[in-house]
């Protein structure tokens, strides 16, 4: 006949349900209902090979990929580089040499005005000779400065614009219309449409 110290061994404690067995002192896992113990994921299921074999070449191609990755990564960083350099490159030389072009077409205008002015001071020329020569060299600028964009503001006997136009003195002028440009003491010039020089007028009161 069992004594009840044994009877009260073999029965579940209350924190105990049936099937299922507590941690122990030295940190065993805990008994699953049905004595099964948890378990970490399948490998098979996560696509590692369970051969070595196939285990160690799986391996060589993740390598393989890797370098081939980082290979890529330091050409992408070198081209990107070589690009940045080749575009201030670019920028540098543009501002060095951006009027480069409008030099060319401007040296035949200073060539003409060192011409005339050689021609002044020869014996016997004629002052209409050379009123001649600077009318064309005035002619070569402007269609030189007309081909980059440059435009002449001349406002001679036109509405006053003080977008365009600076006046420097009004007078009244029998017959003219009050705020009409009677003089240009000096054209102003636009660039591309942008003011880069205001006309100095007189303007009608």
């Amino acid at each position: 006949m069992s004594s009840d110290k044994d009877t009260n061994a073999e029965q579940p404690g209350p924190d105990t349900a049936p099937g299922v067995e507590a941690t122990g002192a030295d940190g065993a896992d805990q008994v699953q209902p049905d004595g099964e113990h948890a378990e970490s994921p399948d490998a098979e299921a996560l696509g590692i090979p369970q051969d070595p074999d196939q285990l160690v070449a799986a391996l060589l191609e993740a390598r393989h990929k890797a370098d081939s990755n980082w290979e890529t990564v330091l050409r992408t960083q070198a081209e990107m580089e070589n690009l940045r350099k080749r575009v201030q490159r670019d920028v540098e030389n543009a501002h060095k040499y951006g009027l480069e072009r409008f030099l060319e077409d401007l040296l035949p205008t200073r060539d003409s005005m060192e011409l005339g002015l050689a021609a002044s001071h020869e014996e016997g020329v004629q002052l209409e000779q050379v009123r001649e020569g600077v009318e064309l060299t005035l002619k070569m600028l402007t269609a030189t400065l007309e081909k980059f964009g440059v435009e002449v503001i001349d406002p001679i006997e036109s509405a006053f614009n003080p977008e365009f136009h600076q006046a420097m003195s009004m007078q009244e002028v029998p017959g003219v219309e009050s705020g009409t440009v009677t003089m240009v003491m000096q054209k102003g010039f636009l660039l591309n449409g942008r003011l880069v020089r205001p006309a100095l007028v007189m303007v009608a009161k």
